[in-house]
């Protein structure tokens, strides 16, 4: 994919097995719990690119990760966890 490119942030989630389905994205979106590069994320269609961070708020544990690769599909867990980086949260 080429710099510009970018895909919407429910599929990216599902794709990176965050999430069991793409529906599962707009609860986790409405209740404040998905920020992309220190932003509140509005809607699920927002689009994601290489190099965003997103912050996840899944349960009780916060995920902080960097988006490496878009993902073409929803592969196994090991294809999966090449698609980002986990960073530490900044203290704040």
């Amino acid at each position: 994919m080429t710099a510009s490119a970018a895909l919407r942030l429910d599929k990216w989630l599902w794709h990176a097995r965050f999430i069991r389905r793409r529906e599962l994205a707009e609860p986790l979106i409405a209740a404040r719990r998905v920020r992309l590069n220190g932003q509140l994320v509005a809607r699920s269609h927002q689009r994601v690119r290489e190099g965003d961070v997103l912050t996840l708020l899944l349960g009780p544990r916060l995920v902080v990760v960097r988006v490496l690769a878009l993902g073409e599909r929803r592969g196994p867990a090991r294809e999966a966890r090449e698609l980002y980086e986990e960073v530490e949260p900044e203290a704040g």
